[in-house]
């Protein structure tokens, strides 16, 4: 099975709250798309956008489908997307990231600050 990017549109409900957007799961959102690359999924929010109402939101997930129709129980019970997408006016698309990074360890920009410029080690002046 291939690693592809599953998408939900989300629900924007609550008119005192534009910018929310419930996350429907696959099988119970109005519209779902399965891609092979993330970049796919922004000619299809646009499209969702022109469909369903200008401002649109999506939700996306790294999933190992072959297609929508047999998509995995747990799937929908556990639906935890890692990217939500927002097109604005302008025709843009705002990515949020909620998947977990590790941040880096504090002490490694620290090492890299202290460390001596290469160009005053080997003596090379600009």
């Amino acid at each position: 099975m291939k690693l592809r990017w599953l998408m939900t549109l989300g629900e924007r409900t609550r008119p005192d709250a534009p910018t929310y957007a419930e996350c429907p799961p696959p099988g119970q959102a109005r519209a779902a798309a399965l891609v092979d690359d993330c970049g796919q999924l922004f000619p299809i929010l646009r499209n969702w956008g022109r469909q369903f109402g200008h401002d649109v939101t999506g939700w996306a997930a790294q999933v190992e489908v072959d297609d929508l129709e047999h998509l995995p129980r747990h799937m929908a019970d556990d639906w935890g997307p890692e990217l939500r997408l927002d097109t604005v006016p302008g025709g843009y698309v705002v990515v949020s990231d909620y998947r977990d990074h590790e941040a880096p360890a504090a002490n490694t920009l620290q090492h890299q600050a202290q460390r001596p410029a290469l160009d005053a080690a080997t003596g090379a002046h600009p």
